[in-house]
């Protein structure tokens, strides 16, 4: 719904006599020679309910609203893309089940909780009315089974956006059935998924879900490379991955990404104690041989910004040394260890304290970069 764009002379019409008879008696407004009465709320034009509803902004209003009558239920069910039950605190599930068949057209829904209240049966109603579903967010359902992937996998296949992060009881049979059929996916975060998230979910996701670009692996510890490097073979597309806490995964991953996914972005390797020089010296590598074969010239520097990593997390990496870590920094001048642009995470590991982004020695450039991110 686009709440800019101004009332036709039909709809301002219609709201003006609405305001003015306040549902008692009508009003005959002139508009090009027509005349539209209202006889109250429930006679509002479908086109100025959903204006009226995208200005309120307001989840809870529209749920209300859709219990008015058959033709707002119809109105707000065809009208409303994007749904947030996240302000719910008790009995979420039950207000699911009896929301999915009016919000048939959803294509974002949130159902992020601060303590479990959803069960199957409500991802199950979702999954057999919104068909059309691109994004959701199940973070933190801890009381959900596999029952709830399956469903997914059958009733939502046009999925982009996944977040299951905290939902500890999914298996990895599920999850690898879920990529099986929802192959448009290309963000999944399945932090702390201790149980779905196994090398054998992975090679799925490499197999089935191609066009990937962002995956959120953080605390899952029964990864390893073999996993990591199935990802990198079949999801070039990655540009943000976190390992953090997966403390099996070794240099091994790191090379495999640095060779395989070229616009990688952001990488996460928190606590991820077996990384040493090596993969740093593998990614600085890899940026060098990518900018020398598309010959960048004058304008290399402004393309490696955009191109190359610009987020990497080895705090507790407590392996590498120096002169590997500078070198990755120098190779991709969007990392920063200075406090404006902080961006290069190497807290906890003291010896890594004389590395240092190029703003430190040309304090000048961070000054452009400050007025240039307050700009926008």
């Amino acid at each position: 719904m686009d709440s800019t764009k101004p009332l036709t002379g039909e709809l301002n019409d219609s709201f003006d006599t609405l305001m003015v008879s306040s549902g008692m008696e009508s009003r005959q407004a002139q508009n090009a020679g027509t005349e539209t009465s209202l006889t109250g709320w429930k006679d509002l034009p479908m086109e100025l309910l959903l204006r009226i509803m995208s200005i309120v902004g307001d989840d809870r209003v529209v749920i209300v609203a859709s219990g008015v009558c058959t033709g707002w239920r119809d109105a707000l069910g065809w009208g409303v893309a994007n749904l947030s039950l996240s302000w719910c605190q008790d009995h979420m599930n039950d207000l699911v089940i009896s929301l999915a068949h009016k919000f048939t057209k959803l294509q974002v829904l949130s159902l992020r909780q601060i303590r479990p209240q959803l069960e199957d049966s409500g991802v199950e109603a979702v999954a057999n009315y919104c068909h059309d579903l691109r994004e959701l967010d199940l973070s933190r359902s801890f009381r959900l089974s596999d029952r709830s992937l399956y469903a997914l996998a059958h009733g939502c296949p046009h999925l982009t956006k996944l977040n299951i992060s905290g939902c500890s009881n999914f298996s990895d049979a599920a999850l690898v059935f879920l990529t099986s059929q929802c192959k448009d996916l290309k963000c999944l975060n399945l932090c702390g998924c201790v149980r779905a998230a196994s090398d054998r979910a992975l090679q799925a996701i490499a197999c089935n879900c191609g066009q990937l670009q962002s995956l959120n692996l953080g605390w899952c510890d029964s990864i390893t490379d073999k996993g990591v490097t199935s990802l990198a073979s079949g999801c070039p597309e990655l540009r943000a991955l976190d390992l953090c806490g997966c403390v099996l995964i070794t240099d091994e991953s790191v090379v495999a990404l640095a060779d395989g996914c070229p616009h990688l972005r952001s990488l996460g390797l928190y606590y991820c104690q077996n990384i040493t020089d090596r993969a740093m010296y593998s990614l600085a590598a890899n940026s060098r041989v990518r900018s020398q074969g598309r010959g960048w010239g004058a304008a290399k520097s402004k393309d490696r910004d955009r191109d190359g990593l610009a987020n990497l997390n080895i705090s507790q990496c407590t392996a590498l040394t120096p002169p590997a870590v500078q070198a990755v920094c120098d190779s991709f001048p969007a990392l920063h260890t200075c406090p404006e642009r902080h961006s290069l995470i190497i807290s906890g590991c003291l010896s890594l304290t004389s590395v240092h982004c190029a703003c430190v020695l040309h304090p000048h450039r961070a000054g452009r970069a400050i007025l240039s991110n307050h700009a926008y």
